[in-house]
């Protein structure tokens, strides 16, 4: 970064970075600790839709990698496209097995982004539950290298609970990146996974 780009109050944008992912097992365990809230197994990670042949390649050989899970007694990916074209990909695991589960969402950001679809990385989710039915996912961003809570009020209605986000962050913060700007705490209104 460069003196004018100070002045002007610019900044490098910050690259993203993979391992933060790693944090996310023991992350689970404070937050289980702190909230009641434990891993459902589940997984997703989104990305703009894109086409062609290089893409289903890319999807194909993603796809290869996780189902090779289900010789173990695993259960197969699942694709989907949302409203707004956006192309998920759901993993499950037992939901004791987080760490599994982490392996697989860093190895198809990975594989996603090695393959010259980083620039189309959204987000990566790992779903979580209370014993009152509670969803909460711990979202992290691709581009900025940072996670932040969403937790979805339970009904129809795409309503938050602010209350409980700002408690996990509080919880978290120790353990995960957590986004400190609250602007960009997108919703991710019936993500796979959630």
């Amino acid at each position: 970064m460069g003196l004018l780009d100070a002045i002007l109050g610019r900044s490098k944008p910050v690259r993203p970075d993979l391992d933060q992912l790693f944090a996310v097992p023991s992350a689970a365990l404070t937050l289980q600790a702190a909230t009641g809230f434990t891993p459902t197994g589940l997984g997703s990670v989104c990305f703009a839709g894109v086409e062609g042949g290089g893409f289903a390649r890319l999807q194909e050989d993603v796809r290869e990698l996780l189902d090779a899970d289900t010789e173990r007694g695993g259960i197969p990916v699942e694709f989907s496209r949302d409203a707004y074209g956006y192309t998920w990909l759901l993993a499950r695991h037992p939901a004791d097995d987080t760490a599994g589960l982490v392996n697989d969402l860093h190895a198809v950001n990975t594989m996603l982004q090695d393959g010259g679809l980083g620039p189309h990385l959204l987000c990566s989710l790992i779903g979580f539950r209370d014993t009152e039915g509670r969803a909460l996912a711990l979202v992290y961003l691709y581009k900025r290298g940072t996670f932040y809570p969403f937790a979805p009020l339970p009904g129809d209605a795409e309503k938050r609970d602010n209350q409980l986000e700002l408690q996990v962050r509080g919880a978290l913060g120790d353990d995960l990146r957590v986004e400190k700007d609250l602007s960009r705490w997108f919703p991710v209104w019936g993500a796979p996974g959630l």
